[in-house]
Order: C-alpha cells, then structure tokens, then sequence
C-alpha cells in the first residue's frame, strides 16, 4: 500500500507540472514525461481535431486513443471520463450526450480539475462538471453511468483490478465502457520497466495485454472486445536514456512490444447475469 500511495503521488506531481504545459511540449516529450525525442512530433496520442466537440484548450496531447469515438455515446446518457485531464474527452462526450445528458470528469490532480472547470465555464457547459478523486474510489454513487470513458490512465493506476471493481459499481446495469489504454505482450527491459519518469508519461505502469483482458472478465463484465490496436513504436534517441545500443537492438529483436488498444465491455444486466460475481451488487 506504502508502495502504490508513493507511485500516486509521483504521478500527481508530474501531472501537476504537465497541467502547466502547452500541448506541443507535452507531445513532443513522450506524454509529458520529459524524455524528449528529435525523430517524432508525438508517440501515442491520436488526432482529436475531426471530432465534434473537439476543444484544443483541452487538448494536451496525453491520451494514447480515441474511446469517445467509439464509445457507441447516445443523447440523454451520463458519461464519466476517468483521468479526465483538461476535459478533451469530456467535451467531446458532451457533444455526443447533448444539452439532456450529463458529463462527469474525475481526475486526481488538482491543477488538472481547475483547467478543466475554466475550460467548461468559458464555453458555458453546465451539463459537464469535474470533480477531485481517486478513480479506485470514485466519488460517484453506484449505478449512475451509461458509458464510462477514460484516456491511457489505467496504465498509471497501480490497482487496475480495483478500478475495474469501481467501473462495475458506477456503470448501470446494461451500460458500458470505452476504454483506451497502454499494455504491453512480452517482457520490457528492466531499465524501461523501473524508471520512474516512464512510469508517470508513457508505458512502465502498463500490465501485459492478456492480463488486462482478464482483469476486466473477472470483474463481471462481459461482451469483452478490443475496438481498436496499434503498436506503439518508441524512438531511439528516448529508448538510449534507458538502455545501451545492444540493449535496443535486443529489445527490437524481440517479441516484446508495447501497444495501445481501445477496448470495450458491458456490465450486464441483473436479470441476465444470474448473479454473477460482483453482477448484482
């Protein structure tokens, strides 16, 4: 737990100076985590500007998907964003829901949530609020969600299965997720896998690809499917920060690989699941 507590508060600390960055600065230095790189402009995040709703101030770059657009979103239905940053995906979301639905971002870092709340008071969105919290213990009561969103933020929890244990709790019997995140198949070197600043911006709190499935499944959610994958490809000149020349052509020699996927689940219904468990809490 001493553990898990100091790993939080490396990621609020980084995401604290991140929520004071332009979004070039954050692309350009692997989801903010500092490690910059000459060969690319960014490494994960994907191109929001073709989505309605889309609002560049809450644009910083650090998501490594794009769950709101394939979040199957309906007017009218309650949307929470996990990790919801300065409020990209929420606002997106909003768009999808309408004027009748509702938006709730939840995010840990406070800088985060007050950019958040200007950049929906300037656009006079009443319909989307941000609140402070841990998303293990989300302040949100239970069976509240139609669809629950979040943006390459599990992979900086190091309780996913508790998170998903939350998802189950808030989302409606019938409701769903969209999830994009980072996992990896094979083993990462060592020197990738331990340093801290990988591990608040890009890949080291990512688990492998079929544990994650696994987590969701023995959670009670079923109709499991990956919507989208892509590998993801980490430049030399930000792997040499971490490795020697014959470690990178070791790692590129191998199997392993890091990979962003959006994956989708429901939370069945009551009188479908039989009481399941965790289906009918």
């Amino acid at each position: 737990m001493e553990n898990e507590n100091g790993l939080k508060e490396i990621v609020k600390q980084k995401y604290s100076e991140i929520a004071l960055q332009d979004k070039e600065t954050n692309q350009s230095s692997c989801c903010g985590s500092g490690c910059c790189s000459d060969e690319v402009y960014n490494i994960m995040s994907e191109d929001y500007k073709h989505l309605e709703g889309y609002n560049p101030d809450a644009d910083l770059g650090l998501g490594c998907g794009l769950p709101t657009q394939f979040a199957k979103i309906k007017k009218k239905d309650v949307v929470i964003d996990l990790g919801s940053g300065a409020g990209n995906d929420a606002f997106v979301a909003r768009y999808e829901t309408g004027e009748k639905g509702k938006v709730i971002g939840i995010d840990f870092t406070p800088a985060m949530i007050e950019k958040a709340r200007s950049n929906a008071e300037l656009r006079g969105l009443n319909n989307v609020e941000f609140r402070q919290g841990d998303i293990e213990k989300m302040p949100v009561t239970s069976n509240v969600a139609d669809v629950i969103v979040s943006n390459c933020v599990l992979n900086l929890v190091p309780n996913k299965s508790g998170v998903f244990k939350e998802i189950f709790r808030v989302l409606k019997p019938g409701g769903h997720f969209s999830i994009s995140d980072i996992v990896l198949v094979g083993d990462l070197p060592a020197n990738i896998q331990n340093a801290a600043e990988m591990y608040a911006g890009c890949v080291s709190g990512a688990i492998q690809k079929q544990t994650y499935l696994e987590l969701i499944e023995s959670n009670g959610f079923t109709n499991i499917m990956i919507q989208k994958e892509k590998t993801i490809v980490v430049p030399d000149d930000i792997l040499s920060n971490y490795l020697s020349a014959d470690e990178i052509a070791s790692f590129k020699n191998s199997d392993a690989g890091i990979f962003s996927i959006t994956v989708y689940a429901e939370k069945t219904s009551e009188r479908e699941c039989g009481c399941a468990p965790g289906c009918c809490n």
